[in-house]
């Protein structure tokens, strides 16, 4: 397989104006550039820009793919929503990950190359679509995203076992937590381990109506107008705000030795299962299998002697089809023949089959095989 490369960067709180897609050409004369994104692969050659330049000027997320096992998603979020030193407690064992601030942003980086290549081919396409929501969180003050990145530097055993989780679990995962951890190869079950616990939702209906209702009717509007502005970051400082304010029944803390212990668990659950599962479609199938069979030796009973004649033809045919067609209705005819208690009849015949066709070396290697 020859080398492959993707890279994927979308735009979504200021779609590119001409000017800005025009300069991006200057980089690929065959990428696909819209007003709100770049995409484009390599085969032997590589992306002339840099990515960390492209994320600070014009995108807010990127993703890269390559077919040795290298992957890469960056996030540009505002700083005043996101304060770099607040990811310490989840990235601190962990160096494939970066968030610095430019600008008025915080750039998150991560990156890392797999310990072996990927054994199914992925093409990277479709999986910023399903990433991107995470920014949306990440703006809305849910660190959860940043949680799973803990959770595999304690899949690298990069975190010692009595060491407390970040927060108190990352239940109920969203689709687009799932997709993360998919992409990054986190554990399934340390996952699912991590996320029986959790108090990240927001509160109920009701809980955000009272909470939307004590803010001051000046700030209301003043969060009205900057909507109708177009201020795209209006629902997630709000959400945030409430998030913050929220107060969550208390939820105690795991230690790393009890995420791994548990996810052990559900790993046996899921291999107990699993083998449930094939026991369960082994004896259908063989069920199955043994209905074909009654049926098949009914015919034979009501075929009688003909049966012996259709083996002979298909014998004649000097094929791999027809000695496996005659093996077949030879193995049928020596089971008819245990159940109506005639093997001796049977075994009058197949002598005789085996001493006409002694020649046919192939045939007689299915028969052997059979009787």
């Amino acid at each position: 397989m020859s080398e492959y490369q993707y890279y994927e960067f979308q735009a979504i709180d200021q779609p590119l104006d001409r000017a800005a897609q025009e300069e991006l050409r200057s980089f690929s004369s065959r990428a696909r550039i819209t007003a709100t994104s770049f995409t484009n692969h390599y085969n032997w050659g590589d992306f002339d820009g840099d990515p960390r330049a492209f994320m600070e000027q014009w995108f807010d997320l990127h993703l890269y793919v390559a077919n040795w096992g290298a992957r890469r998603l960056m996030m540009r979020v505002p700083k005043r929503f996101l304060d770099p030193a607040a990811l310490d407690l989840f990235l601190r064992e962990i160096d494939w990950v970066d968030a610095s601030i430019s600008g008025d942003d915080v750039i998150i980086d991560i990156s890392w190359d797999e310990d072996e290549p990927p054994e199914e081919w992925d093409d990277g396409t479709g999986w910023l679509a399903m990433l991107a929501p995470l920014r949306a969180d990440v703006l809305a003050s849910d660190l959860r995203l940043f949680y799973l990145l803990w959770l595999q530097a304690v899949q690298c055993e990069l975190v010692s076992d009595d060491e407390l989780e970040p927060l108190p679990g990352i239940g109920p995962l969203t689709g687009a937590l799932e997709a993360f951890a998919e992409f990054c190869g986190i554990d399934r079950n340390l996952v699912e381990a991590a996320a029986e616990s959790g108090v990240s939702n927001l509160p109920s209906k009701d809980m955000l109506r009272e909470a939307v209702a004590a803010i001051s009717e000046d700030e209301k509007t003043e969060l009205l107008l900057r909507l109708v502005e177009g201020d795209s970051h209006v629902a997630a400082e709000l959400k945030g705000r409430i998030r913050a304010d929220y107060q969550a029944s208390s939820v105690p803390l795991r230690t790393v030795s009890a995420l791994r212990k548990r996810a052990r668990e559900i790993a046996d659950e899921r291999e107990r299962a699993e083998a449930k599962r094939r026991e369960a479609e082994r004896r259908i199938q063989a069920e199955q299998a043994e209905k074909a069979r009654q049926v098949r030796l009914k015919s034979l009973r009501q075929r009688g002697a003909k049966v012996w004649s259709e083996v002979e033809e298909e014998i004649e045919r000097r094929n791999a089809s027809g000695y496996d067609k005659a093996a077949s209705l030879i193995s049928d005819l020596q089971a008819l023949a245990a159940e109506d208690a005639n093997q001796s009849e049977f075994a009058r015949r197949l002598s005789a089959i085996r001493a006409r066709h002694e020649t046919k070396r192939k045939f007689i290697e299915r028969l052997n095989k059979l009787v």
